[in-house]
């Protein structure tokens, strides 16, 4: 079998408050903490980007694996929020994590679900023997213009996952995707900004497609809601996943431990694969995950994990996510935040 041999996340540690972003636009703060479940998230600072989360992700995933990075084969960072576009941020992260040059690195994309679509990839060569580890990163620093219902949840975060045959810490039993050209949002070449279908994201694009897929991916397992001890989806707001557990038969306890857009942000390729970092941070032997990524036009991987008896000597080995997303936090105020974030852009002649 092969699988997660280790795991780690990486969240800045700047946060601003829904409140403090409502009352620049005057807009109605409580309507976005009932309605989406959203209370804070996460900023980047200055010096952080995608590389830069995804490095120290990197580095807590090589910790716990307890592998020498040079046998690393593949490294895979799935982001929509590349630093560069045309340059690989994966080879940052490799040359930083000291797994150059004898490798195989590539950036992917596919909205929210580029992360998912890296750990697919990495865990299909691991299984194939084609490498004997491969890292695979969901990370962004997630774009929402001023003003509009993505500025209150667009955050930033990392998970990075290396996988192994052998000492998995979490073996991936099943996979499948779901796909199909569902034109929710969308950011077209040399745009700061994504835009979106507003309430067209929810019905038509987010459950017609993690739905069947958490379906599909049971029915071809044989299992119900009932086998699992956890289950983390695709997280753009704190409503979604949440009624998307409910939908398909999960209790409130199987999904809330990886919940953490309420207090985290939509970090976007990084969404559902931070929440499986808090997962295995705390997850028991023999215990049963299914995690369902979302990406926006449209699409969805799922997958099927069994924990196995090395996660209990592997969870202190590096920080927890839940203590990065609780602990140690600076708030800052829209000013702030609009700097960090380069809002206040100079206008070209």
């Amino acid at each position: 079998m092969a699988g997660i041999i280790g795991w780690g996340a990486h969240i800045p540690r700047y946060r601003i408050k829904v409140e403090e972003i409502a009352k620049v636009w005057g807009a109605d703060a409580p309507s976005y903490k009932r309605g989406l479940l959203l209370y804070e998230k996460s900023v980047p600072g200055p010096d952080q980007d995608t590389i830069t989360l995804s490095t120290e992700a990197a580095k807590r995933a090589v910790i716990r694996a307890g592998i020498d990075p040079a046998e690393i084969g593949s490294i895979y960072v799935g982001s929509e929020s590349h630093p560069y576009a045309v340059k690989p941020s994966g080879t940052l992260v490799a040359e930083v994590i000291g797994a150059c040059p004898s490798l195989h690195v590539a950036d992917f994309e596919f909205a929210c679900k580029a992360g998912s679509e890296a750990m697919f990839v990495g865990f299909s060569e691991v299984k194939a023997k084609t490498v004997k580890y491969a890292l695979a990163i969901g990370a962004d620093t997630s774009q929402g213009a001023p003003g509009d219902a993505l500025e209150y949840s667009a955050s930033a975060g990392a998970a990075a996952f290396i996988f192994g045959e052998g000492n998995e810490v979490a073996t991936v039993d099943y996979t499948y995707s779901w796909t199909t050209d569902t034109p929710d949002f969308w950011r077209r070449e040399y745009e700061h900004y994504p835009r979106h279908g507003s309430r067209f994201t929810g019905e038509p694009a987010y459950f017609a497609t993690v739905i069947p897929a958490s379906k599909r991916i049971m029915e071809m397992a044989g299992m119900k809601p009932e086998d699992f001890a956890h289950c983390v989806f695709h997280q753009p707001n704190g409503k979604f996943p949440a009624r998307t557990a409910k939908m398909l038969g999960f209790t409130k306890e199987q999904h809330l431990t990886g919940w953490l857009v309420p207090w985290l942000g939509n970090t976007y390729s990084g969404a559902s694969p931070i929440g499986l970092t808090a997962i295995l941070d705390v997850a028991k032997p023999g215990e049963k995950i299914l995690m369902t990524s979302y990406g926006s036009g449209a699409g969805s991987d799922a997958f099927i994990f069994t924990v196995t008896d090395r996660i209990t000597e592997m969870q202190n080995k590096a920080d927890h996510t839940r203590a990065m997303l609780d602990e140690n936090k600076i708030y800052i105020d829209y000013g702030t935040y609009a700097k960090f974030r380069g809002k206040i852009r100079k206008i070209e002649d």
